[in-house]
């Protein structure tokens, strides 16, 4: 790969940043250029940083675009940043089994994020903990139920099952829940919690909750993972819970053809019809609702 000549240095807050090929095309179907993902990160960085702040990111890069290779990067790359924060944490932390280590990055300022979208970062992957000032990993403080349709079912049997699960978590006291319309397939539903359980705790709620649900509507949902079960049903993904596992951070853009963004909505909008949203109505939609994760109310 050639070396590109039209490299540039920005300053964000202090902290330099090195910005690269700013026209490459990352959506060919639409020429939506990496200048455009890194305007869109900043555009809507006071809601996402909110999100990726204290969690470590896994990234997935697409260095030439959707269309190219991508792969997913866990550890801070070589040549990143000095002022760049990351930490070295196990990869299955708070379990019998933590495994190999991984020198995680932070991105906790908008620096980082943009330092991140430079690099073809155009997911960014978080966990449902966060790491304490002093480098202490801290309890879960939100549960994820992660609704994915099997073709031929879509975004409308999320619909349904969503106020499903929402309706369960009331009932069980977790009386806020966000949607979230993933940007690729389905959605995710968001729950803060208070930090008292630990991550496999919940997510044995988690799996207990789509059970009981995959129980009571057999022909709509799902809570395992078979893919002969999988047509026309939604799976309630539970697993995202464990200590290792990430979700797509909400507020960040997805690689599908055309650039699309795992966006909170309103529950008034969780309705048959409902679409993933482009990183252009996203900004609107701040500018216009705030942040739902910041100040949703359940069902």
């Amino acid at each position: 790969m050639s070396p590109d000549r039209t490299a540039q240095w920005v300053e964000i807050d202090g902290r330099r940043v090195r910005l690269t090929n700013l026209e490459r095309v990352l959506y060919p179907s639409t020429g939506f250029t990496k200048a455009e993902m890194i305007h869109y990160y900043t555009q809507v960085a006071p809601a996402l940083l909110g999100q990726l702040r204290d969690r470590p990111v896994t990234r997935i890069r697409f260095p030439e675009g959707v269309d190219g290779e991508q792969f997913f990067e866990k550890n801070t790359p070589r040549g990143a940043p000095d002022w760049l924060r990351h930490q070295t944490l196990h990869a299955s932390p708070g379990t019998d089994d933590e495994g190999t280590t991984v020198d995680y990055p932070f991105l906790d300022d908008l620096a980082g994020l943009v330092w991140a979208a430079n690099q073809g970062a155009v997911e960014l992957h978080t966990p449902q903990w966060r790491v304490g000032p002093r480098g202490g990993l801290r309890r879960p403080d939100r549960l994820v139920v992660d609704l994915d349709p099997g073709p031929p079912a879509g975004l409308d049997a999320c619909v349904r099952v969503a106020r499903l699960v929402a309706a369960r978590l009331t009932e069980d006291g977790l009386t806020t829940t966000v949607p979230v319309t993933s940007g690729s397939k389905g959605m995710q539903l968001y729950s803060p919690l208070d930090g008292r359980r630990t991550a496999l705790e919940v997510r044995d709620y988690v799996r207990g909750v789509a059970g009981s649900l995959a129980a009571a509507h057999p022909d709509l949902v799902l809570s395992t993972q078979k893919r002969v079960l999988r047509p026309g049903k939604v799976l309630l993904d539970w697993s995202q819970n464990h200590p290792a596992k990430t979700t797509i951070t909400p507020y960040s853009l997805r690689s599908r053809e055309q650039p699309s963004v795992a966006a909170p909505r309103r529950w008034d909008e969780v309705t048959e019809g409902i679409t993933q949203l482009s990183p252009g109505e996203v900004v609107a939609r701040l500018a216009a609702d705030g942040d739902l994760l910041a100040s949703g109310a359940g069902p």
